[in-house]
């Protein structure tokens, strides 16, 4: 049985930085490919970053790049979010998720396990 944690959420102002830690079990790590997530308060869940399995290849949504770097350690099974110059639009529930594959994909129907979610929110 997989299993997500995540943790690093919280309370921050505008302009500081933040990272996020997921730690996966119940998997061989290095077989899948892992993701975060986020979904802000009445909008959808949208991707954030993607990663491979050898973390040599990476997609950051548009309103990300530049600021966020996603990145594993396979020999820990954990993936990370560093997220940089956070803005108040930041703001929402991240989500880790994991799919069986080494690839890279965008699309939600990729992933079939989900971590129970950590808040971010950043203050003006």
């Amino acid at each position: 049985q997989v299993q997500l944690v995540e943790s690093g959420g919280g309370l921050v102002a505008a302009g500081d930085s933040l990272r996020l830690s997921c730690a996966a079990s119940g998997l061989t790590f290095r077989n899948y490919r892992m993701g975060w997530f986020r979904q802000a308060p009445g909008k959808e869940r949208e991707i954030v970053a993607t990663i491979d399995w050898s973390g040599s290849i990476t997609h950051y949504a548009d309103s990300v790049k530049g600021r966020f770097t996603i990145s594993r350690d396979n020999a820990k099974s954990t993936v990370y979010l560093q997220m940089n110059s956070l803005k108040p639009e930041d703001t929402a529930v991240y989500y880790c998720a994991t799919g069986a594959g080494r690839n890279i994909v965008l699309a939600e129907n990729g992933y079939s396990s989900w971590g129970q979610g950590t808040q971010v929110t950043v203050s003006s």
